[in-house]
């Protein structure tokens, strides 16, 4: 294992930590924003619709992903301009 990887271990742990609260923090404004309602619905909320509910998670879903990855691939870029290895 190259020294590059085990430095960037705890980095890429505190970057996906980091990258879960942006992307909740930006699910709960676009959702704000898209369904014009205060909380986005869970799976047992009693008093929304199997469509409503399914959109909420889908849209969830789309962007965790792309916040998570953009902050992954973000901070994989900064370690190779830092040290001109890429991590694995």
């Amino acid at each position: 294992m190259k020294a590059a990887e085990i430095v960037y271990k705890p980095v890429g742990l505190a970057l996906g930590l980091t990258g879960g609260l942006l992307a909740g923090a930006v699910f709960k404004r676009v959702w704000q924003v898209a369904g014009g309602q205060g909380e986005a619905p869970g799976p047992t909320d009693r008093d929304r619709g199997w469509v409503e509910i399914l959109v909420a998670a889908a849209l969830h879903g789309a962007v965790f992903s792309t916040v998570r990855a953009a902050v992954g691939r973000g901070g994989a870029v900064t370690v190779h301009r830092l040290t001109g290895t890429w991590p694995d």
